[in-house]
């Protein structure tokens, strides 16, 4: 997958096949120029939630960071590129173009708004990023990923996602009408049990075993990733560790969180606001 507005532009490799069925990989080495790369994922940004738009706008603007990766439910609901000529979307679109226009930004699709695709992309000057996609340079290798293809033990939710993920599925849903689709999106949030489908359960975390066989075919010593909403860094197994994101949410509570990648590893930092 090629990026999407020039930059950075992750290869497919072929991952050791000892392991069993894994994903494909794609690879993305980090410029030897930058210093240090943003991770943000789950903000779920809605016109409902104006503080945490304005704290991820400002981050945007003015954290001193080369690069920002964006891992998934940026948006609370995504159903088609067409959304971002509406009002709130366009604001989004905006503040993401401009961004991208000082640095680099790259975007992986999560539970939320795995239905955007490359008509945004463009539109933003963003870069895709496949899940999983590998990263390496520094002298580190980190695996990134949204993280929702790593809760195994949800089995319903992952039927429902290999569903929605189909190409079939998607070009379906994408032929109804942009007024149709988003009913529906209101739908699903209304309905408790349609909700859990959609976004898996909440008591469910990624599978151990999975995600250190993911990160040893790659030759990863750390994992990035979001989607559980529960941010912290643990051991996996020996030599090979978790990162989790924090979502974001500065209207109802008081929780924002970035973790950034340097040349010495890895730190928690608060948004950037600016002057």
């Amino acid at each position: 997958m090629a990026a999407a507005g020039g930059g950075l532009s992750p290869a497919a490799v072929s991952a050791p096949q000892v392991l069993g069925a894994l994903p494909g990989f794609f690879e993305l080495p980090i410029p030897p120029d930058w210093q240090a790369i943003d991770f943000i994922s789950d903000l779920h940004l809605s016109e409902a939630m104006p503080l945490t738009f304005d704290a991820w706008a400002a981050h945007l603007r003015n954290t001193p960071a080369d690069a920002i990766f964006m891992l998934g439910d940026l948006f609370e609901v995504w159903v088609g590129d067409d959304m971002r000529r509406l009002p709130f979307e366009s604001r989004c679109v905006d503040v993401i173009a401009e961004a991208a226009s000082r640095r680099q930004l790259a975007f992986m699709v999560g539970n939320r708004d795995f239905l955007a695709g490359s008509a945004l992309l463009r539109a933003c000057g963003v870069m895709a990023l496949p899940d999983p996609t590998l990263l390496h340079g520094w002298g580190q290798r980190v695996l990134l990923s949204h993280g929702d293809a790593l809760c195994l033990d949800d089995r319903p939710y992952q039927a429902f996602r290999r569903e929605v993920r189909s190409p079939r599925w998607q070009a379906e849903f994408l032929a109804r009408p942009l007024d149709e689709r988003l009913a529906l999106a209101r739908d699903i949030r209304r309905a408790s049990a349609s909700r859990s489908r959609f976004d898996g359960r909440a008591d469910v975390d990624i599978d151990t075993v999975e995600a250190v066989s993911w990160m040893h075919a790659m030759g990863a010593a750390e994992l990035v990733h979001g989607h559980t909403h529960r941010p912290g860094s643990q051991t996996l197994a020996p030599g090979f560790k978790r990162h989790v994101l924090s979502d974001w949410d500065l209207d109802t509570a008081q929780r924002a969180e970035v973790l950034r990648l340097g040349r010495d590893g890895f730190v928690r930092v608060a948004p950037s606001r600016g002057g």
